[in-house]
């Protein structure tokens, strides 16, 4: 692992009602995009890329059975994907994984016209967007 910047993200941990969904649509995507599984334990899985890891947990401590991305607090995470086909390979395969597509009506540019990305939203409530590095502009 390399060191990492000052400033950098250390780790994001999640609070889901339901571990096993939450793996078969968080786990896939970052597995899907190259995170690696580090932890492992009863209530909780966490995944890494480089210096930072993403937690998923089961808490005993959680006071609501749902998330809403629109109340204070999180809302999204946004990944980058390295092209604009990774995009639409990894938007096909969502679906599969328990995710769909938000905005299909102005996919791929519901971000605008210079943005190309996905906006996906699984069962649970959370939402990731899947943003295109090399991002062909929209005419």
């Amino acid at each position: 692992m390399s060191r990492p910047s000052h400033g950098t993200l250390h780790h994001v941990e999640l609070w889901v009602p339901d571990l096993h969904r939450a793996l078969a649509s968080l786990g896939w995507l970052l597995e899907a995009l190259g995170y690696t599984l580090y932890q492992s334990w009863d209530g909780g899985r966490s995944w890494q890329l480089g210096p930072t890891y993403l937690v998923i947990e089961q808490s005993p401590a959680l006071t609501a059975e749902e998330h809403d991305r629109c109340r204070p607090g999180l809302n999204h995470l946004a990944f980058h994907v390295e092209d604009a086909a990774m995009v639409e390979k990894l938007v096909a395969d969502a679906a599969r994984h328990g995710w769909h597509l938000m905005f299909p009506e102005r996919h791929p540019y519901a971000g605008g016209g210079q943005h190309y990305a996905a906006y996906l939203e699984n069962d649970d409530g959370f939402e990731v967007e899947l943003v295109a590095i090399n991002s062909p502009e929209q005419n």
